[in-house]
């Protein structure tokens, strides 16, 4: 890694912790510090599920514990096993935690601003810019792509968003049964493999592989959340999937697209996926593409 680009790193979150108050014993004077004050931002008005709040913040679980016991004590929440699953707990805000995050929202606000108002117009305008860009960028950092099994729940989310956008985007709609076959035995190893995306415990995007005969594979049910969109997910998402091909064996990849499907087919074109006659008779596709990969 470049030694000036990790200081410049460093340089960026010494600037960021001193001026959003991190550094304070109490964030924003509300007597706990920013730790606590984001969890109880983050369980909000309808509450959490513990195990997916760790998640989401990538907190270790004690320290998580330990944070959620303050804020107990100071009777801004409960913590409860959830009445349909005894094994989930579950947290919420009191009265007087509704209260306080009322306040913190409020608070927050006004740093918010106060970073803004001494700027002029044009440098607020670059520094709104600029954070939303480093914003994307650090979410991107933070999904994680694996191998999961088609059954697992993030798998089957990510597939029926998938299969629901194709339906909202076909001018013809989607029907799944009328499409070429790629049941859940053939995303999984040896026959193939599924990679889901998640960002904290959100899934955000999937991809597959068929292996076939002949060192040739085929790229099924390749889908990216809008909220994930932007952040280059899908192109990592179809590396990880080359790579996968080539530790296989695989000599060629081969994939079809609809043409509604305008953003995927210029992601294929760029990656150095060239179209080709049909090579199978999928009902929806109007375009074939194929990458050779290297030895």
């Amino acid at each position: 890694m470049d030694a000036a680009m990790v200081a410049q790193v460093r340089r960026f979150n010494r600037t960021v912790t001193q001026r959003v108050g991190a550094l304070q014993d109490e964030f924003l004077g509300r007597g706990r510090p920013l730790g606590a004050a984001r969890v109880l931002w983050e369980i909000g008005p309808e509450g959490r599920d513990v195990r997916t709040l760790r998640t989401d913040l990538g907190l270790d679980s004690g320290y998580l514990s330990r944070l959620l016991r303050s804020l107990e004590a100071d009777s801004l929440i409960t913590v409860e096993a959830d009445g349909s699953d005894r094994r989930v707990r579950l947290a919420r805000l009191t009265p007087k935690g509704a209260a306080e995050r009322e306040a913190l929202d409020m608070q927050s606000n006004e740093v918010a601003a106060a970073l803004l108002s001494p700027l002029p117009a044009p440098q607020r305008d670059r520094l709104a810019a600029a954070m939303a860009e480093v914003e994307r960028l650090l979410r991107a950092g933070m999904i994680e792509i694996a191998v999961t099994d088609p059954a697992d729940p993030n798998a089957r989310h990510c597939l029926g968003a998938y299969f629901a956008e194709l339906d909202s985007r076909f001018d013809s709609g989607f029907d799944v049964d009328r499409s070429n076959p790629a049941p859940d035995a053939g995303l999984r190893p040896p026959a193939g493999l599924l990679l889901v995306a998640r960002l904290g415990a959100e899934p955000v995007g999937c991809g597959a592989l068929k292996f076939g005969a002949g060192g040739v594979c085929e790229v099924k049910r390749m889908w990216v959340s809008a909220t994930a969109r932007g952040t280059g997910l899908g192109r990592r998402l179809l590396t990880e999937l080359e790579r996968h091909a080539a530790a296989s064996g695989a000599r060629v990849l081969r994939l079809e697209t609809n043409r509604a499907l305008v953003e995927a087919i210029a992601l294929y074109r760029s990656a150095g996926y060239t179209e080709v006659p049909a090579f199978n008779d999928e009902t929806y596709a109007h375009h074939w593409f194929e990458k050779r990969l290297a030895a």
